[in-house]
């Protein structure tokens, strides 16, 4: 699922450069038994089945030992609603991340004795973790010097301080299309009156 996003935009751009690296670890890899087993029914009963301790635990201490100070992350519920906020922190944060998939009705909970940070994407069910993962990697790595390119790029957008402010509009050419114009402030080269415009734009959601 990860080699289509990881390989493609500005995520391929952050590993051109050598802003940001990405790997993968297949919990299989730490599965118990002859059948590679990473899930079992939950104690007290109950529909689906929870990832099990043991290779979930085993797997990210094969990731903490290819990165010792990395940040534990793990998609849940209960987690902190991410924001552009954490994005920033994690993105300034010299620290590596290592990002669990949960996957089925979920996980041990004793796994999150492993966990530095839990986070939840929004009030909705996914089938996995790895979407949650790809949302945090893309809104961190976005951030690091030199992959958006512009030198305020990520300065400019919606939610830079989690106060729900939306970007303004905006527009390119052709200055008409289907009758719709550019608004004439755009088109005037008057920076002050532009950004002034802009700002009243900015609405909060």
């Amino acid at each position: 699922m990860f080699a289509g996003v990881l390989n493609n935009s500005m995520l391929w751009k952050a590993q051109n450069q050598q802003a940001a690296a990405f790997s993968c670890i297949n919990l299989r890899d730490f599965g118990l038994g002859s059948r590679k087993q990473v899930d079992d029914t939950p104690y007290g009963g109950g529909d689906g089945m929870l990832l099990k301790p043991e290779p979930l635990v085993a797997a990210i201490e094969q990731a903490k030992a290819n990165d010792p100070t990395a940040i534990v992350m793990l998609p849940t519920p209960r987690g902190s609603v991410y924001k552009q906020s954490t994005a920033k922190k994690l993105a300034a944060d010299e620290r590596g991340l290592i990002i669990i998939c949960p996957r089925y009705e979920g996980y041990d909970e004793r796994v999150t004795t492993w966990v530095d940070h839990q986070f939840c994407i929004g009030n909705y069910v996914l089938t996995g973790g790895e979407l949650p993962a790809m949302i945090v990697v893309d809104s961190v790595v976005r951030l690091l010097p030199g992959v958006l390119g512009g030198e305020n790029s990520a300065e400019i957008e919606s939610f830079q301080e989690d106060d729900q402010n939306i970007e303004f509009p905006q527009y390119t050419r052709p200055e008409v299309f289907q009758g719709m114009k550019v608004p004439d402030v755009l088109l005037s080269g008057h920076h002050g009156e532009i950004a002034k415009w802009r700002k009243a734009q900015s609405r909060k959601a």
